[in-house]
Parts: C-alpha cells; structure tokens; sequence
C-alpha cells in the first residue's frame, strides 16, 4: 500500500543551496530523503532511485504547465465569450475599415470583433492539440537510458506517467527542447493576438477618433494632472507585455540548442524565460478579457468618421463599377 505524505519543506533553505548546486532538485531530493527516513528509513533509500535531477525538474515543469494551462483556457473561454457578443451585437454596425492607419473600405465593428475570436478560437485549438506532446513525462536517469533500473525502467516510467496523469513519450526528451518551445510559441502567440486588439483599441480611443471606449473603473486610465484624459490603460498593459514575449521566446529558443545529453546554459535559461512568458500571457489574457467584457462601443462616432472623407471610401466601388 502507497502512504502519501506532506512534507513542509524550507523554501528558503532550498533556494539557497540550489544556487550551490546548480539546480533546485539537487537539494529537494537531498531534504526530502531526509523527511523520509525520519520515519521509515528504508523507504529513504528509494527516493531518488532511477532518477536524475533533470527529471524531477522537467516533470515539474510538465505538472506546472498544466496548472498554468489551465487558467489560461479559462482565462480564453471569457475572452471569446466577450468577443462573440461583441461580433453579434455589432454586426450591422458600420465603421471604416483602414489600412496604413488610413481609411480604405466600410466595414462593421461585428467584422472585426469577429476576426479576433476567431484568432482566440485557433489558440484554443492548438492548444488542445499539443497538450499530449507537452504534458510529456520525463524520466530518463542519468544520460536517458534507465541504465540503474535495469529491464525494469520503462515498466517504471509507465507506472510513474499514469500516477502523475501524464502522457508516455516514445523515449526521454531531456536533450529535446521541442516540447518547451512548442509551448513557449503558443503563449507567445496568444499574447501576440491580445496585443492586436489591444493596439486597435487604443488607437480608436483616440480623441479625434473616439469609437470605442475601455471600460471605466475608479482609478482607471486617469491623468495625475489632466483630469479630461481617458487613457488605454488596459491596452497598455497588454502591449507592454507583448514588448517582452518575443524576446522570452527566442531566449528559449536559442537554449535548444544545448550539448549532448546534458546542457550548461541553455536548459538553465528556461527556468527563467518560460515561467515568466507563462506570467506574461496569463496577466494579458485577463486584461484581454476585461477589455472586451466592458469595450464601450460609440456606433454614432463610427457613422460620423465614414462621412468624414465624403464619401471617398466608395472610391473602389465606383472604379469596379
């Protein structure tokens, strides 16, 4: 019979002696031994056997993207929601469409709306997809042979991948960075979506524009000395965040390419990169979301700037006709 157990181990201690040895599960196992054998010292020896830190770190990793997954499908679902109701309460109501930042044809805010759930729709997809190649175990050993486990290591793999509820890879991935990077690009690519909408946002908030508004809340997009501004503050937050993905996501893609069976440097920027691109979408997609749960739309402001050209945005039916 399985025993499980919570140990409360010093995360303060932990951090220090991880930046001594190199990573964090050198310690952990090291502590969690410890607790172990203080109340069955022959189930200590077993705690780390098979195993190399690598392991207990991707795996970690693995069980941390899934929580993170799903607050960010969460996070998806409202934002699609909002945008639907947007496109269908919008969709007979006209603005200019524009390119180069100039007007160009007719189009309707439903259109628009309608383009950004169906971008948010495709990212939820992808995400579904890639789940059972990213939510991979990692268990390997020391150079991703099981070598100290014998004939028993895949029997152990596959026990251990269906006790944490994680897919069975075909072979141990600690040398291949693809699974990280798969999902890095996927949340890169979700903030990079919000950050359009977010970019159009702002730009129609602009006074001599003014067709839509980010909703008001005491304290929101205020000036300290102009008390008439109404800033995109929501928007804002999200672009400074999409500053940053790309860079994130290159620094993880760089670090793919490591050596041999064990990387110096380029595993070790993950650590970094990845949680805080994860932080980065999750903080966006929120905003996203209450950005298009309480987007103003002024449909009479819309109507008097496709007047504004007289009638020039007809030009390109006129020339087909």
């Amino acid at each position: 019979m399985i025993h499980r157990r919570t140990f409360i181990l010093a995360s303060a201690a932990l951090a220090d002696a991880a930046a001594v040895a190199g990573n964090t599960a050198i310690p952990l196992v090291k502590m969690l031994t410890a607790k172990v054998a203080q109340s069955d010292p022959e189930a200590a020896k077993w705690v780390h056997c098979g195993a190399t830190s690598q392991d207990v770190m991707d795996t970690g990793l693995v069980l941390q993207l899934r929580e993170a997954f799903e607050v960010i499908e969460n996070d998806l679902a409202r934002a699609m929601a909002a945008a639907a109701t947007l496109a269908r309460a919008h969709r007979d109501t006209p603005m200019a469409g524009r390119t180069w930042l100039q007007q160009a044809l007719p189009i309707t805010f439903g259109l628009k709306m309608a383009g950004t759930l169906d971008a948010l729709m495709r990212h939820r997809d992808r995400l579904t997809e890639a789940k059972s190649r990213i939510l991979a175990l990692q268990f390997g050993g020391a150079a991703g042979t099981l070598a100290s486990l014998g004939d028993k290591g895949p029997e152990v793999a596959r026990l251990l991948a269906a006790r944490l509820n994680l897919s069975l890879p075909d072979m141990p991935w600690h040398g291949q960075r693809d699974r990280i990077l798969e999902a890095a690009g996927l949340l890169a690519g979700i903030v990079a979506t919000a950050a359009k909408l977010a970019r159009d946002a702002a730009l129609l908030m602009q006074t001599e524009v003014g067709e839509v508004l980010e909703p008001a809340a005491p304290g929101r997009g205020g000036s300290s000395t102009m008390p008439h501004k109404r800033n995109p503050a929501l928007s804002a937050t999200i672009l400074g965040a999409a500053g940053l993905a790309p860079q994130l996501l290159a620094a993880i893609a760089a670090g793919g390419a490591g050596e041999h069976e064990r990387f110096a440097g380029g595993w070790q920027s993950e650590w970094l990169a990845l949680p805080e691109l994860a932080r980065l979408t999750g903080g966006v997609l929120s905003r996203l979301a209450e950005l298009l749960e309480g987007l103003e739309v002024r449909p009479e402001r819309m109507s008097a700037n496709l007047d504004a050209t007289g009638g020039l945005l007809m030009a390109e039916a006129v020339q087909m006709a």
